[in-house]
């Protein structure tokens, strides 16, 4: 009887250790701070040195994008600029000595300058024209000189100029009197690349024979799209194109004899294609189901070489050394942010350069985005991205969002967001859609929104809704909407036009009179206005009736819930008039509606210091509102 007792007792241990569980992430998840979470370091570009012992980057390290070098056998950064304003933005090492280039605007306004930092740590403006942009286009093929765009001559039209290395002085190559835009530089200066805009989608593409002022059309039908890069001996151009696809192919037209044909197609859009400076390599980038998947094919053999791995992560970007044995890579995911490395294509080495996780948040807290789709109001299958928190349960439902990106025209794509990964730390689950309209699920698709915003697209955002309230882990009754341009547009649209389906809304510097705004857009849009105007409607038609149907701001008074709206003084593309009159307007509801305004920032916000002041806002706005956790109303934050 005891041995009896014994055995069930030690039956009974195995099995209630048996059924212990592991604890999960939810048991074990940190909650961060909006400044822990925007300590995560984002960096960019990455031009080697001429002897390749560095590589020129720009970090935002320190509160603001700056330029830095870092070993290419691993160390420390070191700081190149000091800007506490404007942000620094590197553009490349120069090709033969260690001068630098990079650009700056003027707090976000757009209107960029080109300088020079010298080997002596001085500095330079070499397009200072006051009002004028400028643009970095390519190095010459002998390196001895750059090509840039700039609209000093006309603030509508960007030509073309060439600025020798060694005195420092450029020279008009092309005088750009019918709004092109300007494309690629063939390797013997011979050819320059053009292209008009259609629409959003299609651009005629031309070659423009530098000595003889020759203008020949490429593109036979309608469906050209971007020009791309010459063969490295100057006999081919490479152009994208979905001439008879839904999705966008290479296609090679041969100078000599006038012929096409396909270089690469893939089952997605082609979104890039170059070949690096001997032409050993082509390197071509498609956007595959919202992320970027990269090939490097061997010219000689045709074949792709087998690229580095990282593990959970994927390479989102690659450049390569001059003399083409170094490549630099980036390798992140929509969990975690891009690192930098180097690979030596000899030696299959490869070193990780940069840890831009903050040491303060666990990898683990973080969420990987999951690819969704779901039906739309007439049966359109409608992609999404989607951050479901860890926390969230059937047993703990969470607040959702339903992100709409930028555009017209824009994607939500699977890259990590310090912002998204904030929220979501928070319990709140998000669902990026790409409604109709949005880039890279085919032409069709892009351009089912034309002359309709505001409608299907809207419906598309409140079918995501829907499908956010069937998801057993969210709480039905708490769903909002955010976004950030049109995204903004789209939450002014729901609020407006829909105003009982979502519970509250953010608005980052959102278009609410179309009228305006697209009376008011930039000079140097000129040459692609019309292509805008095809697909929003011309405010000076009769489309302008329809614009103003659309147009949030003269139906404020439908607006029945809480409302946040950020803006940057200094945006050229959606003024600042925009939201402060939006404002405004559904104030005399006397509804909850917070205005964070900043007047050092453009379209976005750029500056650490300001995003967390934003982001902070949004997340208390969205506890008081949304979660119903607070009872402390916001204080109306101007910076």
């Amino acid at each position: 009887m005891k041995k009896l007792l014994a055995v069930a007792l030690i039956v009974g241990i195995w099995a209630c250790k048996k059924e212990k569980k592991e604890p999960s992430v939810a048991d074990t998840m940190k909650t961060y701070t909006i400044s822990q979470m925007m300590d995560n370091e984002s960096i960019a570009g990455g031009s080697f040195s001429p002897d390749k012992s560095k590589l020129l980057v720009s970090s935002n390290r320190s509160g603001i994008f700056n330029m830095y070098t870092v070993p290419t056998t691993g160390g420390d950064m070191m700081p190149v600029t000091q800007s506490d304003s404007s942000s620094v933005f590197a553009i490349s090492y120069f090709p033969k000595d260690e001068r630098m280039l990079f650009r700056m605007d003027n707090n976000g306004d757009e209107i960029y300058h080109i300088f020079v930092r010298d080997t002596d740590g001085s500095f330079k403006d070499l397009t200072p024209d006051e009002g004028a942009r400028s643009l970095f286009y390519q190095w010459s093929k002998d390196k001895n000189a750059f090509f840039y765009g700039s609209n000093k001559r006309d603030s509508r039209f960007m030509d073309l100029y060439k600025m020798d290395l060694g005195s420092l002085t450029s020279q008009l190559v092309y005088q750009n009197n019918d709004g092109y835009d300007i494309g690629v530089v063939s390797p013997d200066e011979k050819y320059l690349a053009l292209s008009k805009s259609i629409n959003t989608n299609d651009s005629d593409l031309y070659l423009f024979n530098l000595d003889s002022d020759e203008l020949k059309k490429i593109n036979k039908d309608q469906s050209g799209n971007f020009p791309q890069d010459f063969a490295p001996d100057g006999s081919a151009f490479y152009y994208t194109t979905d001439d008879g696809s839904e999705f966008s192919y290479v296609m090679k037209y041969n100078l000599a004899n006038d012929s096409y044909e396909k270089a690469i197609q893939r089952d997605w859009d082609i979104t890039g294609s170059y070949f690096t400076q001997n032409g050993t390599y082509q390197v071509t980038y498609i956007n595959e189901d919202a992320k970027n998947t990269i090939e490097v094919m061997d010219a000689a053999s045709g074949e792709n070489i087998e690229l580095p791995t990282v593990e959970n992560m994927e390479i989102t970007s690659v450049s390569f050394s001059d003399d083409e044995t170094t490549m630099r890579f980036y390798a992140g995911g929509s969990q975690t942010p891009s690192n930098l490395y180097v690979y030596d294509l000899e030696s299959k080495e490869q070193k990780k350069l940069t840890n831009v996780l903050n040491p303060e948040v666990q990898a683990q807290d973080l969420v990987k985005a999951k690819v969704v789709r779901y039906k739309s109001f007439d049966g359109v299958e409608i992609p999404a991205i989607y951050y479901a928190p860890h926390q969230a349960t059937a047993e703990n439902p969470v607040p959702a969002l339903v992100w709409v990106h930028g555009g017209p025209g824009g994607q939500s794509r699977q890259n990590f967001s310090s912002f998204i990964q904030y929220l979501v730390n928070h319990g709140y689950a998000i669902l990026a859609v790409n409604n109709r309209g949005s880039s890279g699920y085919g032409k069709t698709f892009y351009q089912m929104d034309d002359l309709n915003h505001g409608d299907k697209d809207l419906k598309d955002c409140v079918e995501g809704k829907n499908w956010l309230a069937q998801q057993a882990e969210i709480d039905s009754d708490k769903i909002g909407i955010i976004g950030g341009s049109y995204g903004g547009y789209m939450t002014m649209a729901a609020l407006t036009y829909t105003p009982e389906e979502f519970d509250v809304g953010v608005n980052l510097f959102g278009v609410t009179n179309w009228m305006r705004t697209l009376k008011s857009i930039p000079p140097w849009w000129e040459s692609f206005k019309d292509a805008l105007y095809k697909e929003l409607g011309d405010p000076y038609s009769a489309d302008s009736v329809r614009l103003k149907r659309i147009s949030p701001l003269f139906h404020t008074d439908k607006v029945t819930k809480p409302l946040i709206v950020l803006q940057g003084a200094q945006d050229p593309r959606v003024l600042q008039a925009e939201s402060d009159e939006i404002v405004a307007g559904v104030r005399k509801n006397g509804i909850p509606v917070e205005y964070v305004l900043f007047e050092d920032e453009g379209h976005g916000f750029i500056k650490k210091e300001n995003q967390i002041t934003a982001y902070s806002k949004i997340l208390e706005f969205l506890n008081e509102y949304l979660k119903e956790e607070k009872s402390t109303p916001i204080k109306e934050e101007n910076k």
